[in-house]
C-alpha cells in the first residue's frame, strides 16, 4: 500500500534528522501531495515524542533561492517548539548535518488565516513582526534534492531564532537586512527578495496550507522566507541578523 510506503519514507526521514545523519534522495516516486504527507507523518513522529507546534515555514519565496536548490516554486513545513533556538543561545552543530544560516522576518498570527485572503486581511492577522533566523539542514546526502524530496523533508527546516517582537503595523516593504558572522557581513538582501513583499507571503502560506487541510492559528510564528543566501554554519561562530527598523537576533554555534 501506498500509504505504508509513506509511512517508511517518513520514519526514514525523522531517524536522519535524530541521528543528524544523512540519507540518499528518495529512490520512490511519489507527487508533491504525496510528499506534504510524508512531511506530515514525520513531524507527527515528534508530536508523539512531545514536541509541539510553534509555527509554519516558508520556503523558496525568491526566484533567486529557487535557483540555488534547484527547484520552481514554493514550499512549506512546520515549525516545533524543539526547533526553537533561544535568541542569544546556543546551538550544537553536532545536532545537524549540513547546516546553513539565512536572514527572514518572521510574523506573529493573531488570528485564524485559512484560504485564499487579500494583503489586507492577512495585515488583520498580524499580531507582531520580527527579526528572524532559519537554520536549514537537508537531511539529504550534499544537500541535493527534487521538490518532492525537500518537501517530505518538512522544506529543510531545523532550527529558527526570533528577535523581539514589533508592532504589526511596522512597515516591512523594501527593508535592509544583513546576516553576520562574527560581526562581518557574509550575506546582504532586502525583504522584497521574499515575493516582493513578505505580507505577501502571508497570503501565500494561507492559500498553500489550505491545500493540505491545514491553517494559520492564532500564536503562529511564520517564517516568511530567505532574504539572503543560506550560509553554511562552522563551529565556534557567532551569526547575526540585522534587519532594518526590526532590530536583531542571533545565536552562537558550538
Amino acid at each position: 500500500m501506498r500509504q505504508d510506503m509513506l509511512s517508511s519514507i517518513a520514519s526514514r526521514l525523522d531517524e536522519a534528522a535524530l541521528s543528524a545523519t544523512p540519507v540518499t534522495q528518495l529512490s520512490e516516486t511519489i507527487s508533491v501531495e504525496e510528499a506534504y504527507e510524508v512531511q506530515r507523518l514525520s513531524v507527527l513522529c515528534r508530536i508523539e515524542r512531545g514536541e509541539r507546534r510553534l509555527g509554519i515555514k516558508m520556503g523558496l519565496t525568491s526566484k533567486a533561492k529557487m535557483a540555488q536548490v534547484g527547484v520552481k516554486e514554493m514550499t512549506w513545513g512546520r515549525l516545533t517548539d524543539e526547533m526553537l533556538i533561544e535568541e542569544g543561545g546556543n546551538a550544537e552543530r553536532s545536532r545537524f548535518i549540513h547546516p546553513r544560516a539565512e536572514a527572514e522576518i518572521a510574523f506573529l498570527i493573531g488570528k485564524p488565516l485559512a484560504g485564499k485572503v487579500t494583503l489586507a486581511e492577512a495585515f488583520a492577522a498580524i499580531d507582531g513582526v520580527a527579526a528572524a533566523i532559519e537554520i536549514i539542514d537537508s537531511r539529504y546526502k550534499d544537500f541535493k534534492f527534487s521538490l518532492t524530496d525537500v518537501v517530505a523533508d518538512n522544506s529543510s527546516s531545523s532550527g529558527f531564532i526570533v528577535g523581539h517582537w514589533n508592532p504589526p503595523g511596522t512597515d516591512v516593504a523594501n527593508l535592509g537586512m544583513a546576516l553576520e558572522f562574527d560581526g562581518t557581513p557574509v550575506s546582504i538582501g532586502s525583504s522584497t527578495a521574499i515575493l516582493g513583499h513578505p505580507m505577501r507571503s502571508v497570503a501565500a502560506a494561507a492559500a498553500l496550507l489550505a491545500r493540505y487541510g491545514d491553517s494559520l492559528q492564532p500564536g503562529d510564528v511564520l517564517l516568511s522566507g530567505a532574504a539572503t543566501a543560506a550560509e553554511p554554519l562552522k563551529p565556534g561562530t557567532r551569526v547575526r541578523v540585522r534587519v532594518e527598523k526590526l532590530g536583531a537576533c542571533g545565536f552562537y554555534i558550538s
